[in-house]
């Protein structure tokens, strides 16, 4: 069977914030088809879109309030096949986000199961009877901050949220509930997409007998949000939870070539929803996606999800639209931020599995600095100033760089576009062979016309706390990757006499069976047979 996701690169696309061609400030599904050129010119082989549907936008779509309609802020179904239609005509995959954990609170079934307790919806959410002091069932919290139970005075119960009060959890427990989502899920198969990135995959069922969630032995994120003093045993990550994620399984298996890729919270997880043939497809955590980005933790995560699941598939990624970009998450280590764009880069596409890369990424671009009164994310404006949300790796894209909105949008931009952001523009880079643009399409290239890096081994051949050696084997091809970490001249000894620099090298000089790294330098060297 053809197996197209395994290696490959996706490029995710945050249609909000991708291309306005309609004047609001607002990304849609025009502009992401007129600039799906670009996309397949950058060489990656699929694109994900953040949620397009219908939705009041309360958490930017990801609060669905109609699962098989466009919302009109993106355009409409026609517009949909349009770019279903050239993306393939171009040989890109389309992998489409499916928010199935929980709907918005104005879908239509929500609205009929609030209205009573005896409707046909009824049980189609998460319900449940105060305690006789009034509060609520128990002690689970919402990871957007706060209590994860929300009064209805209509039923007189509580219902369950893990996010915001107006994304209700939809009740996995209930047939008929999982019966509509598959139907949800069949309908854009039979459109034609290649794939789905399922959001919060691990957060379809809960306890059924609503038991309290013990502590948790974290305490480094508290500060900010109590969520994380909670080990969140019975709210999400339940045994059930397999037991589904087989059946999406079963019904993709029914067409040809489509995947799921799942967002998932560790590596643990991440193993556990891989293994075997019958789960996801691939997975990714958020264990890259944090501070840390030391050798040994880099080390230690690909150690350990192949340890737990040497047949299991991961996806990695460093940046995506709920993160801190990562250039700017990172910037301790960067000797500059151009030479840190590279470094991340080489480091991400060498590794063994599929890759994401988050809009802009490939521009090197900044996390922006955002302002309280420019806010939109909900997390951010409950935490500021501790945690500033996600608007700031989620403002537009950067076409044009002289232009005061950066050839976004003509009129205006729902977020912020800052001078920082307008230094690394599309324009600006396309035709310089020395940008982090012009790196990347490279690097791409590279990945893809060399196996070992698509279905090859990996070992780590040499670590420390400022360099990282790692070894991908395929057959009789072998590359050794050395990476530079710090802001120190580096130098590596006994390097084989038999070897030879590839394209994939910056600040690199080899002599004497010496490698020679400056700061942030890497380089791919091809063992010659």
């Amino acid at each position: 069977m053809y197996e197209w996701w395994k290696g490959c690169v996706i490029y995710q696309i945050y249609p909000r914030s991708f291309q306005d061609t309609s004047g609001n400030g607002i990304g849609d599904l025009k502009g992401i088809i007129q600039r799906l050129d670009y996309i397949s010119n950058l060489g990656v082989d699929a694109i994900w879109l953040s949620p397009v549907f219908e939705s009041p936008m309360e958490d930017m779509g990801y609060d669905v309030s109609n699962y098989q309609e466009i919302d009109p802020l993106f355009g409409d179904l026609d517009d949909f096949d349009l770019l279903l239609e050239k993306a393939h005509s171009l040989g890109l995959k389309v992998i489409i986000d499916q928010v199935l954990s929980h709907s918005s609170d104005q879908h239509p079934y929500f609205l009929e199961s609030r209205s009573d307790s005896k409707n046909e919806k009824s049980d189609w959410y998460v319900w449940a009877d105060p305690k006789e002091d009034g509060s609520p069932p128990n002690n689970w919290l919402s990871i957007f901050g706060g209590g994860g139970w929300e009064w209805d005075t209509s039923r007189k119960q509580y219902y369950l949220h893990n996010f915001l009060k107006s994304q209700p959890d939809l009740n996995y427990h209930n047939p008929n509930v999982r019966k509509w989502i598959l139907s949800i899920v069949e309908f854009w198969l039979k459109k034609g997409v290649d794939g789905f990135r399922l959001d919060t995959v691990n957060y379809y069922y809960h306890d059924s007998s609503l038991r309290d969630n013990p502590a948790s032995e974290r305490r480094e994120e508290i500060l900010v949000n109590p969520y994380y003093m909670q080990e969140h045993k019975y709210s999400i990550n339940r045994p059930e939870n397999l037991e589904f994620i087989k059946k999406l399984r079963t019904l993709l298996d029914q067409y040809k070539d489509k995947m799921m890729v799942g967002e998932i919270s560790n590596i643990d997880l991440q193993a556990k929803y891989t293994s075997g043939e019958d789960k996801l497809h691939m997975a990714y955590s958020f264990e890259l996606l944090r501070k840390d980005f030391s050798p040994s933790h880099i080390k230690g995560c690909l150690e350990h999800f192949y340890e737990l699941a040497p047949n299991g598939y991961p996806c990695w990624s460093f940046s995506n639209h709920d993160v801190i970009r990562h250039v700017s998450r990172w910037s301790d280590l960067a000797y500059s931020s151009e030479d840190f764009a590279k470094l991340t880069a080489s480091i991400l596409l060498s590794l063994r599995g599929s890759i994401c890369i988050y809009q802009g990424e490939e521009l090197g671009q900044l996390q922006t600095d955002i302002e309280f009164h420019e806010l939109t994310d909900p997390p951010g404006i409950k935490f500021w100033p501790k945690d500033k949300g996600r608007d700031g790796c989620r403002t537009p894209m950067v076409w044009e760089g002289n232009e005061r909105l950066g050839g976004f949008s003509e009129s205006k931009s729902w977020l912020p576009i800052k001078k920082e952001q307008l230094q690394r523009s599309v324009d600006s880079q396309i035709d310089d062979k020395n940008s982090v643009l012009s790196f990347y399409q490279k690097l791409i290239d590279f990945r893809k016309n060399n196996r070992e890096f698509l279905e090859g081994e990996l070992a780590f051949t040499f670590y420390d706390d400022r360099s990282l050696v790692l070894r991908r084997t395929h057959k009789n091809t072998q590359t050794d990757c050395y990476f530079n970490l710090s802001k120190d001249d580096l130098e590596f000894d006994n390097i084989s006499s038999q070897v030879d620099f590839t394209s994939i090298q910056n600040k690199a000089r080899l002599k004497d069976k010496k490698l020679y790294l400056g700061p942030n330098g890497f380089a791919f060297l091809k063992v010659l047979t």
